[in-house]
């Protein structure tokens, strides 16, 4: 099993009530998977899951990554620019 935790920042912490949470997923899991577990536990999340930006380990992911045990994922709110 993996185990990985999700830091939420902005709206996604609002919608979840915590800064973060641990997820527990099958070894090879990727990072969509984990997106799905956190829809599945936080429904709200989904309408914004285009437009949030996702970290893994501190940079930026491209989307497709495999999880390994120990990795933290951060959700980021979109960036406003003026």
């Amino acid at each position: 099993m993996t185990k990985v935790t999700v830091l939420y920042f902005g709206q996604s912490r609002e919608i979840s009530g915590s800064a973060e949470e641990e997820f527990t997923l099958s070894d090879g899991s990727s990072l969509p998977a984990l997106i799905s577990a956190i829809e599945e536990r936080h429904e709200k999340l989904r309408r914004f899951a285009k437009s949030m930006q996702v970290a893994l380990n501190e940079e930026v992911a491209a989307g497709d990554e495999r999880l390994k045990d120990g990795d933290t994922v951060a959700l980021l709110p979109p960036v406003a620019g003026g």
